[in-house]
């Protein structure tokens, strides 16, 4: 979808709710190829090319030990994004669908994830290959991949019990 105002056949917008007092930090800035969705893939590829994370004062210490991973989780807010479909049709052929059931990038908080190959660290900036958002995304987080992290201690009884 190209306009911000435009609604296909079948989706619905809604009025968004008065803001509510979550604060985010924006830890730093996406640097990619892309500058307009129409160019963006809609899947990162680890052979893609090779972006930037370029990581904000003061959070530069918590890179440390980032270098153990070959695979990153990077978190981001997709900031061109609009927030009011609830129903969509991604494909334009009228077939709607939740947008909770979607990866669509529109969605009610535009929180965008990846999972992305590390290619290196130089200085304040992640070199990574796989991400799938605009130039200038602002970045939210970085953690390793769930798949590369191992849990340190084994399960105890009652760990899984619930009331």
């Amino acid at each position: 979808m190209t306009a911000k105002t435009k609604v296909r056949e079948g989706e619905l917008a809604v009025d968004l709710p008065k803001a509510g007092n979550a604060s985010l930090y924006f830890i730093g800035r996406i640097r990619t190829p892309w500058t307009s969705r129409e160019m963006t893939p809609r899947q990162g590829r680890h052979d893609g090319p090779v972006c930037r994370l370029e990581i904000f004062e003061p959070w530069l210490p918590a890179l440390k030990g980032v270098d153990f991973y070959s695979n990153l989780e990077v978190i981001y807010w997709l900031h061109q994004s609009r927030r009011d479909l609830v129903l969509q049709s991604p494909k334009d052929n009228g077939n709607t669908r939740g947008a909770f059931s979607l990866r669509s990038p529109v969605r009610p908080n535009p929180i965008g994830t990846s999972i992305v190959k590390l290619v290196g660290i130089e200085g304040n900036v992640v070199l990574v290959r796989g991400l799938d958002c605009l130039d200038e995304t602002p970045l939210l987080d970085i953690k390793p991949d769930r798949c590369e992290f191992t849990p340190l201690a084994q399960p105890h009884p009652g760990d899984f019990e619930t009331e």
